[in-house]
C-alpha cells in the first residue's frame, strides 16, 4: 500500500509552522565601530563617549527599538543604553561613557516595538476620526502583559489600573485614548513590556580604553650618558636628573631613554659605527648585556638602580613620566648566552648568528629565536623584564623593531601586561611596510611611529595624515610623529637648516596630538655621516655627545611656545579632528583642527586654522580657502583670527584670505578663530 502523497506536504507545513517563531524578523548589520569583524579591539581614551551605530530593519511596517549593551572591564553583568533612529542617515545610534581603562565589551540588540507600533497606529486612527474601540482592547492586552512582567510594586499597580481603564467601556473613548497615549504609559511600557523577538548582533565587539597620555603627549628622547658637561666623562642618572627641569620647561610630557642596561664589550662599536671600538668606547646601548647583567640591570657607568628610581621620581615631580626602550636583543656578553644558548640562532659551524639588516651589519648584537624549543621559557623571561621595570614605576615602553619579532608574541605579552596593568603604554618603533605597521597596532600597540619624517611636501602630508586620522586607521592606529630619531636625519633637515627644523616642529606638534623629538633637534643638528645618508655624523648611538643647549641658533623658544599652545588648546589634543583645506600655493599647507571648549572661541568651539610654509628656502604667498560653512559664517562675514605664535590679530572675510610666510622669520601661523568682527 502506497503512502498518501499529502502526508509529506503536511509534515513540512507543520514543521514550518512550528519554527516560524524562531525565524528571524530582524536584521542587524554594519555595526560600527568594529575592527576586522571584531577580531581586534578599537581604541579610545578614558573619558570618551563611545558612539555605536548600526543598520537595523525588519520585514513589514512595525516599529523597532534598539539598544547598545556594554560591559566594563572585569564586569559580569551587561548595562544598556537606548539607540535612536536617524532618518537622514538611515542608521541607529547610541553611546555610553568610557569611565575606566581596560577592555570593554559591547554589542547591539533590537526588537519589534509592539507598544510603539500600536501607539502609532492608534494616534493615526484618532487623527483620522476613526473608531478605535477594538484598538483600545488590543492595547489593554499589551499593558496587562507588561504588568505581569513588572515586579510587584507601584509600576505593576499603575499598569494594571491603566489596562482596566483601556477596557472600561463606561469611560469615554476620548478619555481612554488619552490614557493610552500618555507619556507616563509610554515610559512604563518601554521599561516593562518584554520583547518577543529580541535579536542580538552576531558578534560581541570590544574597545580598549587607554589613559589620556596614550593620545596626547610630547616626547623627548635623550641619552643619559650624554648629559655630562665634561667631555670624555660618561654621564650618569644624576646628570640626567639635572637635565629634567630644562626638558620640563620646554613642555614635554614623556622623557624617553634608549637602553640603560650594561653594554657588551665583545665587538663593541666605535665612533660612526666603526668596528672594534674597544672597551674604552661607550658602545651602542642596543648591544645589551655584559658581566654586570642583562635587561634587568643598569649600566654601572650610569649609576645604580636606586639612582634610576630617584631619576624617575624627579621626572614625576616635574609632571613627566619616563619611557624606557624595550629592545629584545643581546650582546655577545649577555648572561643569556651562557644560561640559554638554545634561545639563539646557530649557524652550521656552531657559531651564533649576529643581527643584520643588509647592507648594515650589527656584529655586537645577537637576535633571539622566538620559536626555539624553549619558547615558553624565553617568552616568560621577556615578560619578566617588563614586570621588573613596571615595578620601578615605568609605565611607558618604546619597543625596538617589533616587526622583527612574532606577531603572536606581541599579542600575548601585551595582553599579559594589560591584564594587571592596563595603564601601560607601548610605542611600536616599526619602520616597515604599511600592513605590518597596521597589524602591530591592531595586536595591541598603543602608539606607532609613522612615515612622517619622509613626508615633506604639502601633498604628501595631506595624503598621509588624512589616511592616519580620517580613514579606518583612526580606530586603532595612533601615529606618534617623531620629527627626528637617532637613526633618521632626513635630507629635508640636512639641507633646510634652522627654518626646516622650525617648520617640521610646527607640523609634528599640530598635525597629531602625539609627537616627539630626539635630543639635538632643538640645536638644529643636521650633519649627516655622508652625502645621501640619513645617519648622523658622530652619531650619539656610538659616542657620548656633550651639548650646549643654549647655543646660538637654538629653537628652544619655539618648542616651549608650541607645547604651551598644545596644552591650552583642546583642538590639538584630539586625533581624528584634522581636516585639510585648499591652498592656492602647493608650498603652503592649510588645515583645521576644532574641538568644543565652552564659552571661548567662535560659538563655544576652539577652531584653529593652521598654515605652514613647507619650503624652508623661500618666501611663499598664498590665498587659503577657509571652510566658512563649517565655521557657520556668512560668505561676506568678517571674523577675527589671532596667531597664537605671535599674538597678532587679523580680520579675515569670507573664504579666500591671504598669507605670506618667510621661513627665515616665521614658518607658519596657528590662527585661533576668536569671533565675528
Amino acid at each position: 500500500m502506497s503512502v498518501p502523497r499529502t502526508t509529506p506536504q503536511r509534515t513540512r507545513a507543520t514543521r514550518a509552522s512550528k519554527s516560524a517563531a524562531a525565524l528571524p524578523h530582524l536584521a542587524i548589520e554594519c555595526v560600527t565601530p568594529q575592527l576586522d569583524c571584531g577580531r581586534f579591539a578599537v581604541k579610545r581614551v578614558l573619558g570618551d563617549s563611545f558612539e555605536v551605530s548600526a543598520d537595523i530593519f525588519r520585514d513589514g511596517h512595525a516599529l523597532l527599538a534598539a539598544r547598545v549593551r556594554y560591559r566594563a572591564p572585569g564586569a559580569r553583568t551587561w548595562r544598556y543604553t537606548p539607540m535612536a533612529f536617524d532618518y537622514n542617515s538611515d542608521r541607529w545610534g547610541g553611546g555610553f561613557p568610557l569611565d575606566e581603562i581596560g577592555m570593554w565589551t559591547y554589542g547591539v540588540e533590537a526588537w519589534t516595538d509592539r507598544f510603539g507600533t500600536w501607539r502609532s497606529e492608534l494616534t493615526t486612527k484618532l487623527d483620522a476620526g476613526q473608531d478605535v474601540a477594538s484598538e483600545l482592547l488590543e492595547g489593554a492586552a499589551l499593558v496587562d502583559e507588561a504588568a505581569r512582567s513588572a515586579r510587584a510594586g507601584e509600576a505593576r499597580k499603575t499598569l494594571s489600573a491603566i489596562a482596566a481603564t483601556l477596557r472600561d467601556t463606561s469611560v469615554s473613548v476620548a478619555e481612554r485614548a488619552e490614557a493610552a497615549i500618555a507619556p507616563q504609559l509610554l515610559a512604563l511600557m518601554d521599561a516593562h513590556l518584554p520583547p518577543i523577538d529580541l535579536t542580538s548582533y552576531e558578534r560581541e565587539l570590544s574597545v580598549w580604553v587607554d589613559r589620556d597620555r596614550a593620545r596626547f603627549a610630547a616626547w623627548y628622547e635623550m641619552f643619559p650618558r650624554s648629559q655630562t658637561t665634561e667631555p670624555g666623562r660618561h654621564g650618569t642618572f644624576a646628570d640626567a636628573e639635572r637635565a629634567l627641569p630644562r626638558i620640563a620647561e620646554l613642555g614635554f610630557d614623556v622623557v624617553y631613554l634608549p637602553p640603560i642596561h650594561p653594554v657588551g664589550v665583545t665587538e663593541r662599536k666605535g665612533p660612526n659605527n666603526t668596528l672594534n671600538g674597544g672597551p674604552e668606547a661607550p658602545g651602542s646601548p642596543w648591544a645589551i648585556g655584559s658581566e654586570f647583567g642583562g635587561h634587568t640591570a643598569v649600566d654601572p657607568r650610569l649609576g645604580t638602580i636606586d639612582d634610576f628610581d630617584h631619576f624617575v621620581t624627579a621626572a614625576h615631580d616635574l609632571g613627566m613620566e619616563v619611557a624606557l626602550d624595550y629592545a629584545l636583543q643581546v650582546s655577545p656578553d649577555h648572561p643569556w648566552l651562557k644560561e640559554h644558548p638554545d634561545w639563539f640562532f646557530l649557524r652550521p659551524d656552531g657559531t651564533i648568528k649576529y643581527a643584520e639588516n643588509p647592507p648594515k651589519k650589527y656584529q655586537d648584537i645577537y637576535p633571539l629565536n622566538f620559536w626555539c624549543e624553549d619558547r615558553e621559557g624565553l617568552w616568560n623571561a621577556c615578560l619578566d623584564i617588563l614586570r621588573f621595570w613596571i615595578d620601578h614605576r615605568v609605565t611607558t615602553f618604546r619597543v625596538d623593531n617589533p616587526h622583527t619579532k612574532p606577531f603572536a608574541f606581541w599579542e600575548w605579552i601585551i595582553g599579559e601586561v594589560h591584564r594587571d596593568r592596563p595603564d601601560v603604554i607601548f610605542l611600536a618603533e616599526a619602520f616597515t611596510r604599511p600592513k605590518r605597521m597596521k597589524y602591530l597596532a591592531k595586536l595591541g600597540f598603543t602608539q606607532s611611529y609613522t612615515y612622517f619624517t619622509w613626508r615633506n611636501t604639502a601633498w604628501e602630508l595631506r595624503e598621509y595624515l588624512t589616511e592616519l586620522t580620517q580613514g579606518p586607521m583612526r580606530e586603532y592606529f595612533r601615529g606618534n610623529l617623531f620629527a627626528n630619531t637617532p637613526d633618521i636625519l632626513h635630507e629635508y633637515l640636512q639641507k633646510g637648516d634652522r627654518p626646516a627644523f622650525r617648520a617640521r616642529l610646527l607640523l609634528a606638534a599640530t598635525l597629531s596630538p602625539l609627537y616627539g623629538i630626539y635630543s639635538g633637534f632643538e640645536l638644529c643638528e643636521n650633519a649627516p655621516l655622508h652625502e645621501g645618508s640619513e645617519e648622523y655624523l658622530h652619531s650619539e648611538k656610538y659616542e657620548i655627545k656633550v651639548r650646549d643647549f643654549a647655543a646660538p641658533g637654538n629653537i628652544n623658544d619655539d618648542i616651549a611656545l608650541i607645547n604651551t599652545i598644545r596644552r591650552e588648546s583642546g583642538a590639538l589634543q584630539l586625533y581624528d579632528n584634522l581636516t585639510f583645506h585648499h591652498s592656492e600655493n602647493q608650498q603652503v599647507l592649510f588645515y583645521k583642527k576644532s574641538a568644543p571648549m565652552g564659552v571661548d572661541g567662535l560659538d563655544g568651539v576652539d577652531h584653529l586654522l593652521i598654515v605652514v610654509n613647507v619650503d624652508p628656502h623661500h618666501v611663499q604667498e598664498s590665498m587659503v580657502h577657509v571652510p566658512i560653512d563649517v565655521l557657520e559664517l556668512g560668505p561676506e562675514e568678517a571674523y577675527v583670527v589671532e596667531d597664537l605664535l605671535t599674538g597678532a590679530r587679523y580680520t579675515w572675510r569670507g573664504t579666500r584670505n591671504f598669507v605670506r610666510l618667510d621661513p627665515a622669520v616665521q614658518p607658519g601661523h596657528v590662527l585661533k578663530v576668536v569671533g565675528r568682527a
